[in-house]
């Protein structure tokens, strides 16, 4: 009987030629190779896991906190428009107060309103001095 040379199968002979702790020839880095993905074994990959971890972590602390300063800054914004709004309000309510409060007016009102008995006093006004005992 012959001896039949057994032919290996795709994973056998896959598992044969490449190895986990075969360390990449530096010589052989080359841009297509890290282009194309081949730099990223799977032991760098794990040697370098708890940075990448730590840099996603920091990316999503940097998105997080972006968006709550946005938030702050249309509440910032709302709240000023506000502000200038009552100041405009007080200002428009303080130069009425001080229309209707001119003595002009106060006398046109007194003249004209319903209680015409009110009038200007003719004379000055006096102190009474009462004696003490």
């Amino acid at each position: 009987m012959e001896e039949e040379k057994k032919t290996p199968t795709f994973s056998e002979a896959l598992r044969s030629q490449a190895r986990e702790d075969e360390r990449p020839n530096a010589a052989a880095l080359s841009l297509k190779k890290i282009l194309a993905g081949d730099f990223f074994t799977a032991h760098k990959v794990r040697q370098q896991m708890w940075v990448i971890m730590l840099t996603v972590f920091f990316v999503i602390v940097y998105v997080a906190m972006r968006y709550n300063i946005q938030q702050d800054l249309i509440k910032i914004d709302k709240m000023k428009t506000e502000l200038q709004d009552a100041k405009y309000r007080s200002l428009a309510a303080s130069s009425q107060l001080t229309e209707k409060c001119r003595e002009s007016n106060v006398l046109r009102l007194l003249k004209h309103g319903p209680d015409s008995a009110v009038h200007v006093a003719n004379q000055p006004p006096f102190i009474i001095r009462i004696p003490e005992e």
